[in-house]
């Protein structure tokens, strides 16, 4: 499983690589029938914060990882343990992954069925043709030209939609390709994504259709304010946010976006520490402000966020995007912690690998060998202890 997040440098080359990077009003679910959506209407523009008043549900996979994280420190164990009680995004980021998808929305509606507070579990969809198309720590396994599309929407779609539609007592959060539609704004020169761009649009905007049902809360990935902040950027994003929407069959389908994901960007920047000197969007908060009104602007209003703290605690240049020196936990999982932010969530399980540092080795990207990247590296989505206990040393607030 990958999980990375690519920082950008500049206003107009603004790579990027992500690999790995919760009722409301009657919504229809969709249908499918040969890879084929057959219906889907009625998602609710008037949902609630699907975590407000929830127990997040807690992946009793990555807490098992970090129980047998081995520490430095005498206080480590009470601290990993404090760690592992934090709800985490589970990623869907390959056919085979998704036959774990009834597992896990099993497990959540156990919970449901023992607590008065309704339960919320949170999944990644990250799968696309040609994933990952301007980097390489996160290459998928579906290529457009090998009937990438289509796969993803029989193979790869259709499963998860399947087990949700099988799970109504659950609040279920799907946050859909990391990465991808911002490589669309800035990353078009290379080839890989230039060829991506019609399957992206189009399978995105399935996935949004195939999803949209009464327990399931849709949020587009939207990078992050060093990426898509800068003003050009932000704008052409907006329309694209739109565009695809629209090809989903109306933006009422998605809930929000979530921004910072696999990423390190603060929630509020300090004073005179800015990530990305000159860029008006200096942290998150700025950026949800800007791109709400960018949005406004092409007719998409009444989105809120979902802001991953998971790594974005103490870091304050922009320098790397892969397992980068420095990191430490950022706030911890909780709903409704400002406007238009519905949730503060560790999207990326802390302490998972964004791609490995050994240069023979499969998907090696050069920025995951840089020096200020973490040395020692397994391949992405691989849980990685040593920067794991950076995180939690670097942890702000502390833990």
């Amino acid at each position: 499983m990958t999980h990375l997040k690519r920082m950008v440098l500049g206003l107009t080359v603004l790579a990027s690589g992500l690999g790995c990077r919760p009722l409301s009003a009657e919504r229809s679910p969709a249908t499918l029938t040969g890879g084929s959506v057959v219906a889907s209407s009625n998602a609710a523009a008037a949902q609630e914060n699907p975590f407000e008043g929830a127990n997040f549900y807690v992946n009793p996979d990555y807490a098992a990882a970090v129980a047998s994280a081995p520490g430095t420190d005498p206080g480590d164990a009470a601290r990993f343990a404090q760690v592992a009680t934090n709800a985490t995004a589970v990623w869907f980021d390959s056919i085979a992954s998704t036959a774990q998808a009834t597992r896990y929305l099993d497990d959540a509606a156990v919970k449901q069925g023992s607590s008065v507070a309704p339960v919320v579990a949170t999944f990644v969809i990250y799968d696309l043709p040609n994933r990952d198309c301007s980097a390489l720590a996160a290459a998928g396994e579906l290529a457009v030209q090998s009937n990438g599309e289509a796969r993803y929407k029989s193979e790869f779609i259709g499963p998860i939609a399947s087990a949700f539609r099988a799970h109504p007592s659950v609040r279920i959060v799907a946050i859909i390709e990391p990465d991808s539609l911002g490589n669309l704004v800035t990353n078009l020169d290379k080839p890989k994504c230039k060829e991506a761009e019609g399957a992206y649009e189009r399978s995105i905007a399935y996935a949004i259709q195939a999803l949209s049902m009464p327990n399931v809360w849709v949020y587009l990935d939207a990078a992050h304010a060093g990426w898509l902040g800068w003003n050009g950027n932000r704008d052409k994003a907006a329309s694209l946010f739109a565009e695809v929407m629209t090809s989903a069959g109306g933006q009422e389908k998605v809930r929000g976006f979530a921004i910072n994901v696999s990423n390190y960007d603060p929630v509020h920047a300090l004073p005179g520490k800015s990530r990305f000197p000159g860029n008006p969007s200096k942290d998150e908060a700025t950026y949800i402000e800007r791109l709400t009104e960018s949005l406004a602007r092409v007719g998409v209003r009444g989105k809120t966020f979902v802001i991953d703290t998971s790594r974005n605690g103490a870091l304050t240049s922009g320098e790397s995007w892969c397992n980068a020196g420095g990191a430490g936990l950022g706030e911890r999982p909780r709903a409704s912690p400002m406007p238009l932010v519905d949730a503060y969530y560790w999207v990326k399980p802390p302490g998972e690998s964004d791609g490995v540092s050994d240069p023979s080795a499969p998907r090696y990207d050069a920025a995951c060998g840089s020096k200020v990247s973490k040395p020692g590296a397994p391949q992405g989505g691989v849980f990685f202890s040593s920067y794991f206990a950076d995180l939690v040393a670097n942890a702000n607030p502390p833990l």
